[in-house]
């Protein structure tokens, strides 16, 4: 007996901060996109709200989280959505999912990774620096 896949949606009313989609250069021999490949495109799409928040410069200061929950395949659009969760004085927290539209007839999408990331607010000498107010 065949189980359907289980389908979801991208998340609704949200847009992502970045869509990519791996290729084979990013991929096994078996077509399996890369976790470390995953995880540099995470830090890229949380930085953009972080770098929003500090108004300029951010250096990722910790991986809190994170879970790789399916695989990504050469030819899934990935679509990355990030928010701030958290800011200190110097620090922004940001959660990132990340879901994949397979690029197969049933046209199936699933949520692939979870992680939160910290980031900090750095000056042109890379010092941190307070984030401004609000």
């Amino acid at each position: 007996m065949t189980t359907k896949p289980q389908f979801t949606t991208l998340p609704a009313g949200r847009e992502p901060v970045l869509r990519v989609m791996p290729m084979p250069a990013d991929a096994n021999i078996h077509g399996d996109v890369f976790g470390g490949w995953i995880m540099s495109q995470v830090d890229i799409a949380g930085s953009i709200p972080a770098a929003r928040r500090a108004a300029g410069r951010v250096a990722t200061v910790a991986v809190n989280a994170f879970q790789f929950k399916k695989p990504v395949f050469v030819g899934d659009l990935l679509s990355f959505y990030a928010e701030v969760v958290k800011t200190g004085s110097t620090s922004v927290t940001v959660e990132v999912e990340v879901y994949a539209q397979r690029q197969r007839l049933d046209a199936e999408i699933v949520k692939v990774t979870d992680a939160t990331l910290t980031y900090v607010a750095t000056d042109e000498a890379r010092r941190s620096r307070p984030l401004p107010t609000l």
